[in-house]
């Protein structure tokens, strides 16, 4: 992993979302008066400002959905921090890109309304480049000149540690000697979020909303809905090596499973996510006792929690790493969480230093686990685990250790 490149409610900069999930600077707010959301949810997490016509032409950027503008922000900064360009350091036909994400829900909302009030001529004729859920992927390799394999793919909430699982596979494969891969989700707009409110799956009655995202807790009633993207330039070790790449750390390996068992809910007893857990140490080559630390999917729900704690527990047993969970400060970001997480995974194998899951404060007793909690935790640790699991039952673990071995 030679570049990252992030866009998240707790800052761009890699040092400030690491700062911020170490330290309990939280991003959830209630939303103020002129965002979508306003009035739609008890709280958010709101992601920055990126302006549509810094990264498109002005015409193009007036009907792109916001996902898409903060993929090309997340690519430029990780291209840059890889400090690679393509056509002069790389083959444009040896990179790839993998870049998942819903796509453009909320203009495509906002095109129907003005279907429905102008007829077929309020529809945007860039409404589709703009929407479709391959646009990302898509206006990456066109904005840098990629020319190799590029895919998107819908797995929900595993969608980005599913990305970097995919590029992965495709360094090893020989297929290209670069990938630039995550995801990117935009979903805070009202028919969004009312289905997942209606749903009950968001946290509510929370009187202060930086307290609303409680991982593991007892009290837990729901995530926090968030959005931001996530970018990572993964590289073949060999070609990162003959140009002299600074390398962030190596990513050993990684599993995915189904649990095959409902459309929400994931299997109860977390067997499919257990599995991914163990596919990804087997891939990785490591056994337990080699993961120093585990950044858990934990989104705040009653029955994700506890399947996910139950998956962790059979796994690791008397061997289990510290465990926490960062979307207590940085919200749910759907698929773009696993490509955020995995940056603070990494991050805290270079710094020696383990994140705390935030609002912990009443470990429920169905999540038992080795919990970081009450503030950060000095560790030095070999290699460190990124869980996300997605609706429909996708579970992805990636596992990544220290540059060099």
């Amino acid at each position: 992993m030679t570049g990252i490149g992030l866009v998240s409610p707790v800052g761009t900069a890699v040092p400030e979302v690491f700062d911020a999930v170490c330290s309990g600077r939280s991003a959830l707010v209630r939303p103020p008066e002129g965002h979508a959301l306003h009035g739609v949810v008890d709280v958010a997490a709101i992601g920055p400002p990126v302006d549509p016509e810094s990264v498109l032409p002005p015409k193009e950027a007036r009907v792109v959905d916001r996902s898409i503008v903060m993929a090309l922000r997340a690519a430029e900064d990780a291209l840059a921090d890889a400090a690679i360009e393509v056509g002069r350091d790389v083959d444009p036909y040896r990179v790839a890109v993998v870049l998942s994400g819903v796509g453009g829900l909320e203009v495509l909302a906002q095109q129907a309304v003005s279907r429905a009030e102008r007829g077929r001529l309020g529809v945007s004729p860039f409404l589709l480049p703009g929407v479709l859920p391959n646009m990302a992927a898509a206006r990456i390799a066109i904005r840098f000149g990629i020319r190799g394999y590029t895919s998107s793919s819908g797995t929900a909430c595993a969608a980005g540690g599913q990305s970097i699982g995919e590029a992965l596979r495709i360094l090893r494969a020989g297929e290209a000697d670069v990938v630039v891969c995550g995801c990117t989700e935009a979903p805070l707009f009202p028919t969004f979020a009312d289905a997942f409110g209606n749903a009950l799956a968001l946290a509510r009655g929370w009187p202060d909303p930086t307290t609303a995202s409680r991982p593991f807790d007892r009290r837990r009633n729901g995530f926090v809905l968030g959005e931001g993207a996530g970018v990572l330039v993964l590289e073949r070790p060999a070609f990162a090596r003959a140009r002299g790449a600074a390398v962030h750390a190596e990513v050993l390996g990684w599993g995915a499973t189904s649990d095959g068992y409902h459309p929400t809910t994931p299997r109860p007893d977390g067997s499919g996510a257990a599995r991914s857990v163990r596919d990804a140490l087997r891939d990785a080559g490591l056994s337990t006792g080699d993961i120093g630390y585990l950044n858990a999917h934990g989104t705040g729900t009653k029955a994700g929690d506890a399947a996910e704690a139950a998956a962790i527990r059979s796994v690791f047993g008397d061997a289990m790493p510290p465990v926490s969970s960062t979307k207590g400060v940085t919200g749910h970001l759907l698929g773009a969480s696993g490509v955020v997480e995995a940056a603070i995974a990494v991050t805290a194998l270079r710094e020696g230093v383990l994140p705390p899951t935030h609002n912990l404060d009443d470990p429920d007793p169905a999540c038992d686990l080795n919990h970081v909690r009450g503030g950060p935790l000095t560790a030095e640790v070999a290699a460190v685990m990124s869980n996300s699991f997605g609706f429909g039952g996708h579970n992805v673990s990636v596992v990544f250790g220290r540059a060099g071995g």
